[in-house]
């Protein structure tokens, strides 16, 4: 394979990624929870960093930026939000584009999270890094921006082609998935799903990455619209964002 994308688990749930192009030997790492695993993964392969790329400024994401950084790559994130990151060698705009392991990488923004999360598309390889805007069966807590908000984020990342490979921040697909039932108990590709992700975590096998077709399939916060949440909501007439916001109401609760 002339790109090779690895799964890297960190500190208690997180996950990073790593992209190897095999033609140049450039290796990108998306978010930086944990200096010793990534660095763990990189000399097993023998590859070099040659750029790290932060998706938001939490903690559990760019807490190893300072220990890798020295390895050589360049430090990638939003311009919004360069006040509170770590140092950039590369501000990039929401919309906008760069180069990274030979690949073209589009930035979409995702706020809802925090305000000015950013994810990475590139499409030559049909990966997508979303960290904590859409996760597996879930999507992330809304600390800083609204329901609004977020469900145009997860709009803008559902106009993926849906065999686009998702590549999202945390190990939470488990409970995710309980809460999902809950919601929309009679989706068939639903329990499915969750049976599939049980046995995987009891294997301690990861469910991340995943594809946007299942989670376009699966995911309540990516079917505002279906009839059976919007029954069991009681909010048939609601709009899609009204409905999102409920749902994530009573994630946050569950």
């Amino acid at each position: 394979m002339p790109t090779q994308v690895v799964t890297v688990p960190c500190r208690a749930d997180n996950y990073a990624f790593l992209v190897h192009n095999d033609d140049t030997g450039q290796t990108a790492l998306i978010d930086a929870p944990e200096a010793a695993p990534i660095r763990a993964a990189l000399d097993q392969r023998g590859w070099t960093l040659t750029d790290i790329l932060i998706t938001h400024h939490h903690d559990d994401h760019v807490e190893a930026v300072a220990a890798l950084r020295g390895q050589g790559g360049r430090v990638i994130g939003a311009a919004a939000d360069a006040h509170r990151l770590p140092a950039l060698d590369l501000a990039v705009e929401a919309g906008g584009s760069f180069e990274t392991a030979g690949h073209q990488a589009q930035v979409i923004d995702v706020s809802g999270h925090t305000i000015g999360h950013i994810a990475f598309y590139m499409p030559e390889i049909g990966h997508a890094f979303t960290a904590d805007s859409l996760m597996a069966l879930g999507c992330g807590r809304l600390f800083e921006g609204d329901g609004a908000m977020m469900w145009a984020s997860m709009q803008r990342l559902a106009a993926l082609p849906p065999e686009t490979i998702i590549c999202s921040g945390h190990e939470y697909t488990a409970a995710n998935g309980a809460f999902a039932l809950t919601i929309e108990p009679g989706n068939a590709d639903l329990i499915a799903r969750v049976k599939d992700v049980r046995e995987k975590r009891a294997q301690n096998i990861p469910t991340v990455p995943s594809t946007l077709a299942a989670e376009l399939a699966t995911n309540p916060f990516l079917r505002p619209d279906a009839p059976e949440i919007r029954e069991n909501l009681a909010m048939t007439g609601a709009s899609d964002a009204e409905v999102f916001t409920e749902i994530r109401a009573r994630k946050d609760a569950f």
